[in-house]
């Protein structure tokens, strides 16, 4: 089963939490922050008031309490609006 976004959604794999502190203090799950970084996964085709700004594999900083969170052959993605990206990362 695939996941295709529709109209300006975008569906978002998080990119893994940092486990250790720059100083190399191992965090405990509960202890990580949500990650804000994600990768691309798919993009929807677009509106005239909303086109599509990423593509698929860019990496992007999204809001952080932002989009619908789904879970999919044990994978956890999350599909937001293309309004919730605030930045490509390069």
């Amino acid at each position: 089963m695939t996941i295709k976004p529709l109209a300006d959604r975008v569906l978002l794999k998080s990119v893994e939490a940092e486990e250790t502190t720059a100083s190399g203090i191992i965090l405990a799950a509960s202890a990580q922050e949500k990650p804000e970084v994600s990768e691309v996964v798919a993009v929807g085709p677009g509106t005239e008031k909303n086109p599509m700004t990423v593509k698929v594999g860019d990496k992007v900083i999204i809001s952080k309490y932002s989009g619908t969170q789904v879970k999919l052959d044990g994978t956890e993605y999350t599909i937001s609006e293309i309004k919730d990206i605030l930045a490509v990362v390069e």
